[in-house]
C-alpha cells in the first residue's frame, strides 16, 4: 500500500464524501464538487500513486492495490464507513471497492468509467510511451477526449488547469496506473455490488463512450443512470452543475 496525499473539506463531524480522481489529473479535479458539497459533507480527496503529491511506487500497479490504498488512508484518518465517488480511474477504484469491500461504502458514484476499458493490450503499449516520452506525449489528444472543443475555447483557463495535472504526474504513476486499467475487468462481478450507486456518463465521451459506461448500471442491482450532454471524460469538471445536482440527490436520497 501507499500512503496517499489527500485534502480534508467540510464538517469535522458530517458524513463522509471520499473523491477519487482519473488518469493524470488530482485531487484538484474536484475543486467544483467541493465547492457544493463540503457545507454537509466531510470531503476527504486523494492523489493516485505517482499522481499530485502522491508518492510513485515502481510498478505495475493492480486495481486491487489501489483500492487498498483509498482504504488504507481511510483507516488511518478513522473513517469505516464512507461515501464514494470516482471518476474514470476513480470510478474503477470504486467498483473495485463496492465488489470487495462493499461494507465500507455507504453509497457509490461513479463517472466516466468502465467495468473493462477499452482495448486492454493498448494499456502496457501507452504505458511504455510515457516511461520512454512523459505525460507531455498525451496533452495533444485530451482536448476532445477529456473535454469537448467548445469547452476548451470558452474556458482556456481551466482547460490549461486541467492539463497541468496531466503535465505534473509521474511517468511511473502514470504508467503504472495504465497497467492496472489494462489488467482490470469486473464484468462478471457487477452483481456483488450492493451500495446505492449512481452512474454518469458524458454524452461525448470517446475514452468511456455512454454504452460502456450503461453496462455498469445495467450490472448492478437497483443502479441509476443519468447523461450529461455537451460533455466529455472529465465530466463532473466540464459540467459541474449538472454533476453537482445529480451527486447531492443520490447522496441525499434514503
Amino acid at each position: 500500500m501507499t500512503e496517499l496525499h489527500h485534502v480534508i473539506d467540510g464538517p469535522p463531524d458530517a458524513p463522509v464524501l471520499v473523491l477519487g480522481p482519473s488518469l493524470g489529473t488530482d485531487l484538484g479535479l474536484f475543486d467544483a464538487q467541493v465547492a457544493a458539497l463540503a457545507d454537509r459533507f466531510r470531503i476527504v480527496r486523494y492523489d493516485l500513486r505517482g499522481h499530485g503529491s502522491s508518492p510513485a511506487p515502481q510498478g505495475p500497479y493492480t486495481m486491487a492495490a489501489l483500492a487498498d490504498d483509498v482504504l488504507e488512508l481511510a483507516d488511518r484518518l478513522g473513517i469505516e464507513r464512507f461515501h464514494y465517488a470516482g471518476v474514470s480511474i476513480g470510478g474503477a477504484i470504486g467498483l473495485w471497492l463496492g465488489i470487495h469491500h462493499g461494507d465500507r461504502l455507504a453509497s457509490l458514484a461513479v463517472c466516466a468509467s468502465a467495468a473493462q476499458f477499452a482495448d486492454p493490450p493498448s494499456w502496457p503499449v501507452r504505458a511504455a510511451t510515457v516511461r520512454a516520452e512523459g505525460t507531455e506525449a498525451l496533452v495533444a489528444s485530451r482536448t476532445g477526449t477529456w473535454f469537448v472543443e467548445q469547452f476548451a475555447a470558452e474556458h482556456p483557463d481551466e482547460a490549461k488547469r486541467l492539463l497541468t495535472m496531466l503535465r505534473q504526474t509521474t511517468r511511473e504513476g502514470y504508467a503504472g496506473c495504465c497497467e492496472a486499467i489494462g489488467s482490470y475487468d469486473v464484468r462478471a462481478e457487477l452483481g456483488r455490488i450492493t451500495a446505492r450507486t449512481l452512474v454518469i456518463a458524458g454524452a461525448e465521451d470517446p475514452a468511456t463512450p455512454v454504452e460502456m459506461v450503461r453496462a455498469i448500471a445495467d450490472g448492478i442491482p437497483g443502479a441509476t443512470f443519468q447523461v450529461v450532454p455537451d460533455a466529455a471524460h472529465l465530466v463532473n469538471a466540464e459540467q459541474p452543475g449538472t454533476v453537482n445536482d445529480a451527486l447531492a440527490a443520490h447522496l441525499d436520497r434514503r
